[in-house]
């Protein structure tokens, strides 16, 4: 595999043992991942899944982990009547520490699903490689099989998530403060 040029090394034995028990034991965890990756598509490929799943992965970042995670964990979506509801359920509303007319905004309340908030700040990430308005191959494969009106709906959020990205970068924000994954939270 990837580490197949370790086996070839000339080591001394005792090393070559040590060497030996690690590469079984990170071979043995690679297969692991590889069954659960298997059975999460087999789960998310579920009749009571499969939809959905399909048109979230037609946002940048989103794939089939993410968005069987946010419909699994998240449950119903109509009982956040707006995106800033979802995502103050995440966490991803920043916190407030006010008095009289004195109030100081603070980062991000992080009170909420911890896995999820992750998850979706990982999948911001995704958005913030790339050219606006471009679509890698893989992307437009996601994307393919989907209503038009589902695919111009991410389209236009992916755009509008790439551009307010960029715009922060170029007006000094870090990287970390920029990944909009609060705005990918409101749309999903």
């Amino acid at each position: 595999r990837h580490l197949a040029w370790l086996k070839k090394l000339e080591l001394d034995p005792m090393y070559r043992e040590t060497l030996d028990e690690y590469m079984a034991s990170y071979e043995e965890q690679e297969a692991k991942i590889e069954r659960y990756d298997k059975r999460i598509e087999e789960i998310a490929s579920e009749t009571r899944y499969q939809e959905n799943v399909k048109k979230m992965g037609c946002f940048l970042g989103i794939r089939t982990h993410t968005a069987l995670s946010l419909l699994v964990e998240t449950g119903d979506f109509k009982r956040f009547a707006k995106g800033n509801i979802y995502a103050a359920f995440l966490g991803l509303m920043p916190g407030e520490h006010s008095s009289s007319d004195n109030v100081n905004r603070l980062g991000i309340s992080k009170a909420g699903n911890t896995h999820l908030r992750c998850l979706l700040t990982e999948a911001a990430k995704g958005i913030c490689k790339g050219a606006i308005g471009h679509k890698s191959k893989e992307f437009r494969a996601r994307q393919s099989g989907q209503l038009a009106e589902v695919i111009a709906y991410a389209d236009k959020v992916n755009t509008r998530l790439r551009s307010k990205y960029y715009k922060m970068i170029r007006h000094g924000k870090k990287k970390n403060v920029a990944v909009v994954a609060r705005e990918l939270a409101c749309f999903t």
